[in-house]
């Protein structure tokens, strides 16, 4: 039996989550959002599906630091790009974020700068980077986020060139959903589907792009929600649940150590943006205009200064599962990326691209690191600061890691979502 909390009062932990937290998913539409998320048939090439990068082998991330989108193939390290013409152009900038709880009816804002969030400001409840092009009838957060991907020629639409849906996209960003919805809908097994699945489908020519994007939301919500921890159980009541190393780390985090001063609340965020200094590397997101291999952080969505190199406070339950960890994936454990909070200084200096979990790309090479050139630079994202924390010993390092591994959920460490042996395409499924 472990030992209960000792400095850590039961008022200093956040409240335990409940179903009725999360967008209450539709068991037809979920299934459906099920064959939708591994088929490739919504990627303008027809060769990714969101399960590539979000997979539950790598706890609905892609293992990497920063993926390979448009031209690659395989899973994970496996990942290699393609050679020629249809080869990758350009590494996803940022580390593909895991998936878990983005159902959650109180999230604000998802992606690492928050450039897709609630919002009423273009009349169909968002604000996104399709502002008012974005389509109406989009049921949840989630379900506007499942769009964008589709979007970028880097993640799933194409290189230029290469198909109609970059074209399309080219020519306005809403302009490619349409000829995915068709896609999908001639395709009699997904037809009766959406049929099944909405009321409002009466014919397989109904189905647009917002029931891909619910439906897509729908299984998201379904398998990928979690709190069946260790952590929650000891919420629930179970003394028992966690050990004592993970009580010593859990008194740390809600205590003096003060880490859930940002991982706050019953989803470990504050939904705020805060500028850790990560090592920066690749090309990263910068603003329209900037020309720049770097990355900029929520100042490219909300264009106030004051907002550069920040990004958005991550949720952490299943963290343990998604390394490499930090918005560019800098850090490959738990342990490392707790050390550069505690000290980014040091961290920086300690930092080595050995580190990194980047498949071998030659003709990436040369802008992979040509930041770190840039003295200036990299003065400006080591002094954008905001985490100022007392140091801690290696002892308390290690029970931080072992109160963060309690959060880790039954069904995702069992990668208990199912993937599809087919899908209605046709295409091949990656597993």
């Amino acid at each position: 039996m472990s030992a209960p909390f000792v400095r850590a009062a039961p008022a200093d932990l956040p409240p335990a989550l409940t179903p009725q937290d999360f967008l209450t998913p539709d068991p037809a539409k979920a299934e459906l959002g099920r064959l939708l998320f591994y088929d490739k048939i919504l990627s303008g090439n027809r060769n990714i599906s969101c399960g590539t990068c979000h997979h539950p082998r790598h706890g609905t991330s892609d293992g990497l630091s920063l993926g390979l989108g448009e031209g690659g193939h395989g899973l994970g390290l496996d990942r290699k790009s393609l050679l020629g013409k249809n080869r990758v152009q350009k590494r996803i900038p940022r580390n593909a974020p895991a998936l878990w709880n983005v159902g959650a009816h109180d999230l604000k804002h998802v992606m690492h700068d928050g450039r897709i969030s609630r919002d009423p400001i273009y009349g169909n409840g968002f604000n996104t980077p399709a502002e008012e092009w974005l389509p109406q009838g989009l049921g949840s957060l989630l379900a506007a986020q499942a769009l964008f991907p589709m979007t970028s020629s880097i993640e799933m639409a194409g290189n230029v060139g290469e198909n109609e849906i970059i074209g399309a996209t080219r020519d306005r960003i809403d302009a490619a959903w349409p000829i995915l919805a068709k896609r999908v809908r001639v395709i009699p097994a997904y037809g009766n589907l959406f049929v099944a699945a909405f009321d409002e489908v009466e014919i397989a020519s109904d189905v647009n792009i917002t029931h891909i994007a619910n439906a897509l939301a729908h299984f998201m919500a379904q398998d990928f929600t979690s709190f069946d921890s260790p952590f929650d159980a000891y919420l629930a009541g179970d003394r028992s649940a966690l050990t004592a190393a993970q009580i010593r780390g859990a008194t740390l985090f809600f205590g003096e150590a003060g880490c859930s001063g940002c991982h706050t609340g019953a989803l470990f965020t504050d939904q705020r943006f805060h500028a850790l200094g990560l090592p920066a590397f690749g090309p990263g997101r910068t603003r329209k205009f900037d020309p720049y291999a770097r990355d900029v952080g929520r100042v490219g969505e909300s264009d106030a200064l004051v907002d550069s190199y920040r990004f958005r406070t991550p949720m952490l339950r299943n963290v343990a599962l998604t390394a490499p960890f930090g918005h560019n994936g800098a850090f490959p454990t738990l342990d490392l990326m707790i050390r550069h909070h505690l000290d980014p200084v040091a961290s920086r200096a300690a930092w080595s691209p050995r580190m990194l979990r980047l498949p071998d790309v030659p003709w990436l090479r040369e802008i992979d690191f040509v930041i770190q050139q840039d003295r200036r630079e990299m003065a400006r994202q080591a002094a954008a600061r905001d985490i100022y924390l007392a140091p801690r010993t290696d002892a308390e390092v290690t029970d931080l890691v072992a109160f963060l591994h309690s959060l880790t959920g039954a069904k995702a460490k069992a990668q208990a979502s199912e993937i599809p042996k087919t899908v209605p395409s046709g295409l091949a499924v990656d597993r």
